[in-house]
């Protein structure tokens, strides 16, 4: 009878370490898992982008004349006073060199006008002694029709003489002027470059500056020729910055009015911008890949204080995260942790140590997360990442527990 008891314990022994042995050989081996809390939070849409700072308010000096722009008095970076600080000089344009012929015609007409002012003066003589003979004449027949021997016909024919020679003198005085004109002119012709009769006693036109703030760019800072209308330098206030931001005109018009920016990337903390406008137009600009795309510049603001940024300045990069959409207090997902299931999406659901196949609703999502509008709730642990291997009713262990 023990003998009996103790096959039997010996029996029951092996069949239990027979079973042990074949659910360890047979059952699931568990899936390794990354999981991810599903929380409320909220979700922020953006359109990254590259700008460029840029004073808002740029005054460009041009030159007033044609003539030698005199080595910049200025540099970069100086401050400069609206109307008090002297930021370029012009000098007028200097004379030509003559050739043989242009010279001996310019001094031919040299003296012709020195022939011309010498027959004016002898004019003005003649003039004179004109005069002075009417001048007697007319009194001598005031005398005579005093004493009643000439008639007062005769003395208003003298006056009217007397009166023709007076202008006559002064026309002779006219013509000595403009021969004295023309011999200016005709010897003006003959300065060389570099004379002391071309400057005639000034120096240049200098340029004062057309706004308080900075200069920002000088063209050439060397002495040079120029020609009027020509830009010599840019002024502006470098605490008045905004930015430049190109877009693809389907990002720029679902952009908010006044729509929020963080500036990063520029070498200092985040700052705040404001969208202030979009341009009208757009343009055609390739891409690094060789393809055409309609851009439109947009202009943001700068709202933090210009004590948060004391080294930017104009024309520095920047990156912007311009604000499309937000929405708080929303149960967020991975995008990592959704797939698509037929026509909709489904998520992987930890139930302890085994997963189920959700379906899910998706709402608006940004690059990292998307809104849940069904089949999930806060606090549901979901798989990221999920791999082939993983099913519904699979088990799982989590990856951090190894």
């Amino acid at each position: 009878m023990p003998q009996l008891r103790r096959n039997i314990l010996l029996g029951l022994i092996g069949v239990a370490v027979a079973g042990g042995l074949g659910y360890v050989a047979f059952r699931p081996e568990p899936v390794p898992v990354d999981l991810h809390t599903i929380e409320v939070g909220t979700l922020t849409v953006t359109v990254d982008v590259d700008g460029e700072t840029r004073v808002r308010d740029v005054f460009e000096v041009a030159a007033p004349i044609t003539g030698v722009a005199l080595r910049s008095p200025v540099e970069v970076g100086d401050r400069v006073t609206e109307g008090q600080t002297v930021v370029a000089r012009v000098e007028p344009v200097a004379p030509t060199l003559l050739d043989a012929r242009t010279r001996l015609q310019a001094e031919a007409e040299v003296r012709e006008a020195q022939a011309a002012l010498h027959v004016a003066r002898t004019d003005l003589t003649r003039a004179n002694e004109d005069e002075v003979h009417a001048r007697s004449q007319f009194n001598r027949d005031a005398e005579l029709v005093d004493r009643g021997v000439l008639s007062l016909t005769r003395l208003e024919d003298a006056h009217q003489r007397l009166a023709v020679a007076v202008a006559a003198v002064e026309a002779a005085q006219a013509r000595i002027d403009q021969a004295r004109s023309t011999l200016e002119r005709a010897e003006a012709a003959l300065i060389e470059p570099g004379g002391t009769g071309a400057a005639g006693g000034t120096c240049c036109t200098e340029i004062a500056a057309p706004a308080t703030g900075a200069v920002l760019e000088i063209d050439t800072i060397s002495e040079r020729p120029v020609l009027a209308g020509a830009r010599l330098l840019s002024i502006g206030d470098p605490a008045e910055l905004e930015i430049v931001a190109d877009l693809l005109s389907n990002d720029a018009v679902r952009l908010p009015d006044q729509a929020r920016a963080t500036v990063e990337r520029w070498g200092g903390p985040p700052l705040e911008a404001v969208l202030r406008h979009v341009e009208p137009a757009a343009y055609t600009k390739v891409s690094a890949l060789g393809i055409d795309e309609q851009r439109v510049d947009t202009i943001f603001d700068l709202v933090s204080s210009p004590e948060e940024r004391p080294a930017l300045g104009h024309g520095f990069a920047v990156f912007l995260r311009i604000v499309e959409y937000e929405e708080p207090d929303v149960p967020l997902v991975p995008l990592s942790a959704a797939f698509r299931s037929g026509d909709g999406w489904a998520v992987f659901r930890a139930q302890g140590d085994v997963v189920e196949r959700v379906p899910v609703e998706l709402g608006r999502r940004d690059g990292r997360s998307a809104v849940v509008l069904s089949g999930l709730e806060a606090g549901d642990r979901v798989v990221v990442h999920p791999s082939d291997a993983l099913e519904d009713g699979a088990i799982i262990v989590e990856r951090t527990t190894f």
